[in-house]
């Protein structure tokens, strides 16, 4: 990060998070298959609203003049507020990002609440994958929980020949990549471990189809099976993906599948950097970062918000502060905000927080990018929480 450009973090809310130990007995009425649906029912939605070029959002002439670092800090207060109503997974993803921007214990609890649920989860699919029955019925589960929805659809079609990919990536992946990166193995692990050694997820990941349905997922699952040593297939897949989408192709490509294109390029530098733990080299990814300079434009004009957070999140992983697109994508996100939710509502309105805290934690971090990113929370380490892990966690000996 350049030194000559200082960021602060955004001042605390003058509450504290605080989490009552109480609640974690209420987490056993989160079932695992719960804990898979809130992981959809969140999923990232970028869908949109057409806006003209160099055009900023509407609203702008009509709120007081807010610094980009009053947007952030109000996103954050009123997620903070609110922090506790939100789902189990959401509450991890918004505490865990938190926690890697600031160093903060107090995000932990937040981490704490999502272990106890992804464990739960992985307790229930991994300890009953020796059937085969079970493994079906659950692949099915997983397909139908996509919905039925125009994209869903799409995706549905992609996974009729892999019938099986999307437990083996999307359950217990998804599940056993989130125990890891807290610092624990999960439940019947060495036996989920051999299952996912012998389920070769190649032809799924690089198959054309399944990348024009939803390129960011699969990148995440190349590097989950990566991170949990269970396959390494990213040569495999950055081929594939680039085969797809060849930047001489690019304006054959509707709105929606360049949005798919962007959302996947800004997904191989967040998986790389292990989702904003540390910094990734600027070199290894200029092939996606003088995309976005290149096409910063159309970025601007097509994608959604979520996805232009994510192009300027991108240069700040690599050390590019001071990158124009930086400034363009902060000027764009911080004009979205809409002071009467307090938030940045979805392209059609909707300040509903469980639904949009993806969005917001990005606006959150592209307007208040710290200079240390902190990797973790290890909660085994962490006073905060070591007392109150849930059984079925083993701690792994941190690097």
């Amino acid at each position: 990060m350049s030194q000559d450009l200082k960021i602060t973090h955004t001042p605390q809310p003058k509450h504290k998070l605080t989490l009552p130990i109480a609640l974690f007995s209420g987490l056993a009425f989160f079932t695992a298959q719960s804990a898979f649906a809130n992981t959809h029912s969140s999923s990232l939605s970028h869908a949109g609203l057409e806006y003209s070029q160099n055009v900023l959002k509407p609203n702008a002439a009509d709120k007081t003049e807010l610094s980009q670092s009053d947007v952030a800090q109000l996103i954050q207060q009123n997620l903070e507020t609110h922090l506790y109503t939100l789902p189990p997974r959401v509450q991890g993803h918004y505490g865990i990002r938190l926690y890697r921007l600031t160093g903060d214990e107090q995000y932990a609890n937040a981490a704490l609440v999502d272990l106890y649920t992804v464990t739960e989860a992985q307790a229930f699919y991994a300890c009953q994958m020796d059937n085969p029955e079970f493994v079906r019925q659950a692949s099915q589960n997983a397909i139908a929980e996509l919905g039925n929805g125009p994209r869903a659809k799409a995706r549905k079609k992609a996974l009729a020949p892999f019938p099986e990919f999307l437990f083996y990536s999307d359950v217990l992946l998804r599940f056993a990549s989130r125990i890891d990166e807290l610092g624990f193995t999960g439940p019947c692990h060495s036996q989920m471990i051999q299952a996912l050694k012998k389920a070769d997820l190649r032809q799924g990941l690089t198959d054309p189809a399944m990348i024009k349905a939803w390129a960011a997922q699969l990148i995440n699952y190349v590097y989950w099976a990566k991170q949990l040593g269970v396959g390494d297939y990213l040569e495999d897949y950055k081929t594939a993906f680039t085969r797809v989408y060849p930047d001489s192709q690019d304006a054959t490509l509707s709105k929606a599948l360049f949005r798919n294109k962007l959302y996947g390029m800004t997904h191989f530098i967040f998986a790389a950097s292990e989702y904003y733990q540390h910094r990734v080299d600027a070199t290894e990814f200029a092939w996606i970062l003088d995309y976005f300079d290149a096409n910063i434009e159309r970025i601007l004009q097509d994608a959604t918000d979520d996805i232009i957070a994510e192009v300027g999140i991108s240069f700040l992983l690599a050390g590019k502060t001071d990158h124009t697109v930086v400034a363009q994508t902060r000027a764009y996100i911080a004009n979205s905000f809409d002071p009467d939710s307090q938030i940045i509502p979805s392209p059609k309105g909707n300040p509903d927080l469980a639904l949009g805290e993806h969005r917001n934690v990005l606006a959150i971090m592209l307007l208040n990018w710290p200079e240390t990113l902190y990797p973790g929370p290890y909660l085994n380490e962490l006073n905060a929480t070591k007392k109150y892990l849930p059984m079925g966690v083993t701690p792994k000996v941190i690097d």
